[in-house]
């Protein structure tokens, strides 16, 4: 019985360490799609800078932007994007076009060192618009160090 008992506990503790691992995994993320159909579209050329930080769009890229993080982003960098110390906290990234030149290099061409992936090129499963989305969300969050 102890045996059957042990092994049992044992194997829930495995799926459970095996699904929970997946879900805090580097760069092991399959996007979710955003539906920006509220915000102003942008075309096919990347910006530069944030199009929504001051535009008329900007409360409603907030919200979209929060629930695209909730869905493509916290599994690594945090719910609220508070990191719990697996990817950079990006309540801390710089504001305006310095911060913004950052996070357009980083959507587009992910993160990866000596072949591993840590971000995967996001911008090869959202759009621009749900991107500047979760840019302007982080904006919202922004705290100093």
């Amino acid at each position: 019985m102890t045996i059957k008992k042990n092994a049992w506990i044992s194997a829930v503790l495995v799926s459970g360490l095996m699904s929970t691992g997946a879900a805090f995994a580097h760069g092991n993320v399959t996007p979710t799609a955003v539906n920006t159909g509220g915000l102003e579209k942008l075309g096919e050329e990347w910006r530069t800078e944030n199009p929504y930080r001051n535009g008329k769009n900007h409360d409603e890229a907030v919200s979209i932007g929060a629930s695209a993080y909730n869905q493509n982003c916290a599994a690594c960098h945090g719910l609220e994007a508070k990191s719990g110390g697996i990817a950079p906290d990006l309540r801390l990234l710089d504001e305006g076009v310095n911060g913004d030149e950052w996070f357009v290099e980083r959507v587009r061409n992910g993160a990866v060192r000596d072949g591993r992936v840590y971000m995967p090129k996001m911008a090869d499963y959202l759009s621009q618009e749900a991107l500047w989305a979760v840019r302007t969300y982080l904006d919202s969050v922004h705290v100093e160090e």
